[in-house]
């Protein structure tokens, strides 16, 4: 294959270096990540700019070489992404909004390869998983990659037709491969949540509509702390939506969590509820107000709530 494609992504590379700070998004991946994707989506007149890593992501805001961070922070299937909420309370960014992307996982390969020459495929870890059944079915053995988007550029570069790759339709387009097969995911409900970052907080205001409030806390080491917490949520009323535990500094004793809940700091309700939370807590830190995707109220339409 010629890598007249490849050398289009290293060109769009270089565009997004050279961007303005304020018209440019970093996400962690390569060109044709499903962070990628979901800046094209969410930000449409922004310019992506790929990160090795995470923490280089939140870097280039810190640095000045871009305004806008794209992170995804649970998947449907998978739960939550690793590091992000270790990284998130000390990057000394701010939510600003949030996005929905379903997720297509493409089964990828050189032009002139078929399902027949096919012996392995290459991707992230979770995109194998969200794709176990189809890729057994097919025969295929799973091979562990860094992300999807660059396991499509290997495939690209290499002369092997039976090596494919799980990536989006994005990375397909950039890479110049085919499509042998589209929608691998197992789960018809395969969707990503990302969260977009910033410098600076941006609330959204209480009269914009649904918004969702993010926040970090400790709790006290003591029996009842997490119950005593959550009370104020309840006798208030007001909905939560996520909350996860994880540890810090490898202390087995002392847990930090993460939550979203339904509502604005300026609510009465979510007022009282979170003057009984800090009561309650050693440490609370509110990581932004935003507003509320259409993708939850679609959801809950589905669910029946």
């Amino acid at each position: 294959m010629t890598a007249e494609p490849i050398a289009q992504a290293s060109e769009d590379q270089l565009r997004a270096q050279g961007a303005e700070p304020s018209r440019t998004v970093a996400f962690q991946g390569e060109p044709g990540a499903y962070s990628h994707l979901a800046c094209l989506e969410a930000l449409p007149d922004m310019v992506p700019l790929a990160c090795p890593t995470f923490e280089d992501s939140f870097a280039a805001v810190k640095d000045g070489r871009a305004s806008r961070v794209m992170t995804p922070i649970e998947n449907s299937v998978y739960g939550r992404v690793a590091d992000i909420h270790h990284l998130l309370p000390e990057s000394g960014l701010f939510i600003v909004a949030e996005h929905f992307l379903r997720v297509r996982h493409q089964l990828l390969a050189l032009k002139g390869a078929s399902l027949e020459t096919l012996t392995r495929v290459m991707s992230h870890a979770q995109a194998l998983g969200q794709c176990r059944m189809h890729l057994r079915s097919l025969g295929l053995k799973a091979v562990t990659a860094a992300d999807t988007a660059g396991s499509a550029r290997i495939v690209a570069e290499s002369d092997d037709r039976t090596l494919g790759a799980l990536a989006s339709s994005l990375a397909a387009e950039i890479y110049g491969l085919e499509i042998l097969r589209s929608d691998m995911e197992d789960a018809g409900h395969n969707t990503t949540r990302f969260l977009v970052l910033s410098e600076e907080p941006d609330d959204a205001e209480p009269e914009e509509g649904p918004c969702i409030t993010s926040f970090v806390f400790r709790v006290r080491n003591v029996p009842a702390a997490l119950y005593k917490t959550m009370g104020g949520f309840a006798t208030n009323g007001v909905n939560i939506t996520k909350l996860e535990s994880y540890q810090l500094e490898g202390s087995f004793a002392a847990s930090q969590f993460y939550a979203d809940i339904e509502g604005h700091p300026e609510d009465v309700p979510v007022r009282r509820a979170l003057e009984e939370l800090e009561f309650f807590t050693k440490y609370l830190k509110i990581l932004g107000v935003y507003k509320a995707h259409p993708y939850r109220r679609n959801w809950s339409a589905r669910a029946g709530a």
